[in-house]
């Protein structure tokens, strides 16, 4: 079957990241703008409309469309970008839209992907800019 480009739909998507984790083209880049909004931004650039995306979303939020003419004269028309409203898990600071398929991900804290670049970047922190996300509580133990 014939696949073309993703298409993502905001409304399905949880932000788990599975489809960027899973991208072999690096094409999609998770950004968290702060402690409840994560951005992510679909290149289009190098992507070979192999469809581990939408294979791998949990929630079936990308689909493949059927269009194959992507030619154009600026890049930026194949781009998508969805922002995503998150709550956060006051213990980890992980992100999560709804518990779920998110339970199943050992990542947590931010995603720092380089949206001004443009480029994928393989790096989790658990803080922003130097503050810490959350608050250890202290257990005493007798």
């Amino acid at each position: 079957m014939f696949r073309g480009r993703p298409i993502f739909d905001a409304d399905k998507c949880i932000g788990c990241g599975g489809c960027a984790n899973n991208c072999p083209a690096r094409e999609i880049l998770i950004f968290d703008r702060s402690q409840e909004i994560r951005v992510l931004r679909y290149l289009g650039r190098r992507c070979t409309y192999c469809g581990r995306c939408a294979d791998v979303c949990p929630e079936k939020a990308i689909t493949m469309s059927r269009d194959f003419e992507t030619a154009t004269n600026d890049i930026g028309d194949l781009q998508q970008e969805i922002e995503i409203f998150m709550g956060t898990c006051q213990r980890c600071g992980r992100c999560f839209k709804e518990p779920g398929p998110l339970e199943g991900l050992m990542l947590k804290g931010y995603r720092q992907d380089d949206l001004e670049s443009e480029r994928w970047v393989y790096r989790s922190e658990s803080f922003l800019e130097s503050e810490a996300a959350v608050r250890d509580i202290e257990i005493e133990l007798d």
